[in-house]
C-alpha cells in the first residue's frame, strides 16, 4: 500500500511492508561548474592567488589565460615588471618583456576594453598588458596593487583577485622608472579550479 506520492505507508497491527532495495542508478557525468571554470589560481612563493575570471567582460581574453593555464605556459614565468604601488606584471617566459605565445602560434587578441562604469582598475584587478596598439594583447598580464583610473578603458580587464592579494602584495619588486626586476619571483604554476575538480572526481 503506498500513497499517491508512492511512498510505502504502514498498515495498523501488521509489520511495515519492505521494500526491495533498488540499486542506485549510475552518476552521470555532470557539466563543469561554471563558477570553477572561471576560476584561476596561481601559485606563488608566498601562497596561493584566486582570481575570478570575467568572460562577461572579455570573453576572447579569458579563453586565452585558460587556455594558457591548461597548457603549462604560465607555469614558472618570472613576473619580471614590478612597480611599487602601481602593479605586477608576469605571463612573458623570456621574462624581457617583449615575449610571449606567438611563437607557439597565438595571435594578438582585438581589445576588449570594458567602460568605466562596468569595471575599473582597482587593487586586485587583472588586465592584459599591450603595446601602444590596442590590439596587441597575447599572454602577459598584470595585477592592480592600487587603483590606477589612467587606465580605466584602455587596457583589458579580464579578471579579479578574490582571495590571496596577500601573496600578491609579497611579490619582489623592481627598480627605476619602468619595474624590471632583477632577479624575479616567479608564478610557480597557474591552473583552473575545474581541473582539480575533475582529477579529484
Amino acid at each position: 500500500m503506498s500513497d499517491e506520492a508512492g511512498t510505502p505507508q504502514e498498515i495498523p497491527g501488521e509489520p511495515p511492508i519492505e521494500v526491495p532495495a533498488t540499486a542506485a542508478p549510475e552518476a552521470k557525468p555532470t557539466e563543469p561548474d561554471p563558477k570553477l571554470e572561471n576560476t584561476l589560481i596561481l601559485e606563488l612563493k608566498d601562497g596561493a592567488v584566486t582570481i575570478e575570471l570575467l568572460p562577461e567582460l572579455a570573453p576572447q581574453h579569458v579563453e586565452r589565460i585558460k587556455t594558457l593555464a591548461r597548457a603549462g605556459f604560465y607555469d614558472n614565468t618570472p613576473f619580471h615588471r614590478v612597480i611599487e604601488g602601481f602593479m605586477a606584471q608576469g605571463g612573458d617566459p623570456t621574462g624581457t618583456g617583449t615575449g610571449g605565445a606567438r611563437e607557439q602560434g597565438y595571435a594578438d587578441l582585438p581589445a576588449e576594453f570594458a567602460p568605466p562604469n562596468k569595471a575599473r582598475f582597482v587593487r586586485g584587478t587583472c588586465g592584459m598588458a599591450r603595446t601602444m596598439n590596442p590590439n596587441s594583447a597575447n599572454s602577459q598580464f598584470f595585477i592592480m596593487f592600487a587603483p590606477a583610473p589612467s587606465l580605466d578603458g584602455q587596457y583589458t580587464i579580464w579578471g579579479r583577485v578574490v582571495a590571496g592579494m596577500e601573496a600578491v602584495d609579497k611579490i619582489k619588486r623592481g627598480t627605476g622608472g619602468n619595474g624590471i626586476v632583477q632577479g624575479p619571483d616567479r608564478l610557480i604554476k597557474a591552473r583552473i579550479a575545474a581541473d582539480d575538480a575533475t582529477a579529484a572526481a
